[in-house]
């Protein structure tokens, strides 16, 4: 990973910080690419998601063991249910799921804060 680390200030932990664009990014089914920014060794994980047009999750995206936080930055997001439109926060709890997918194609910042 391109991730970055800045100097401490006075015995704090350093941040972490690498631009998304820059994050390896792999594909995950036709037209979905995952670009992973940020894990713990717990498995909390940040990553972004980019749905292309038209594109849609390879099956069921079952949330386990713990919960799944989505912000769509950029587009549309469809969970198989309904469209959510840039600038909304979805918290799906543990044991729920969805399939994702876009019509018109999206960027999602994607957060697990249990792994």
């Amino acid at each position: 990973m391109t991730a970055q680390q800045q100097e401490p200030l006075a015995d704090q932990p350093a941040c972490v910080w690498v631009h998304a664009d820059d994050a390896p990014a792999r594909a995950y089914g036709e037209g979905i690419t995952i670009r992973p920014l940020w894990r713990q060794e717990s498995g909390r994980s940040a990553q972004v998601v980019d749905i292309a047009p038209g594109a849609v999750w390879p099956g069921l995206d079952v949330h386990e063991p713990g919960p799944e936080e989505v912000f769509v930055v950029e587009g549309v997001f469809n969970d198989g249910v309904r469209d959510y439109p840039a600038g909304t926060f979805l918290h799906c709890p543990a044991g729920s799921s969805h399939v994702p997918q876009s019509t018109t194609g999206c960027r999602l910042f994607v957060f697990y804060p249990e792994g």
